[in-house]
């Protein structure tokens, strides 16, 4: 279960910073490297709604991912993999 989640958290990362990186802060961003067809399909503002809507979807479920983790592995005598640590049997020698 808990590569179930690294796994999801790696792969909206990914995705997240796919996102992030193909924005341009003055605006231009993808929809300034595809300038004719871009413009032609879409429209340069639909493309940064596209891009804007993405990142926050990605944020969303990066957050939701990782409070949904710290809920599911914090459960009170549980380790990472979800089974009960062993306790020794055999008594501390004293000095």
């Amino acid at each position: 279960m808990g590569a179930l989640y690294f796994i999801l958290i790696l792969l909206s990362c990914i995705i997240l910073a796919f996102f992030v990186l193909i924005q341009n802060p003055e605006g231009g961003g993808l929809s300034s490297s595809m300038s004719g067809l871009n413009n032609q399909i879409m429209g340069v503002k639909q493309t940064r709604n596209v891009l804007e809507k993405g990142t926050w979807l990605f944020v969303c479920i990066l957050g939701f991912l990782c409070l949904l983790s710290v809920i599911i592995f914090s459960a009170k005598g549980t380790d990472v993999n979800g089974a009960m640590p062993q306790q020794s049997s055999v008594p501390v020698q004293g000095s």
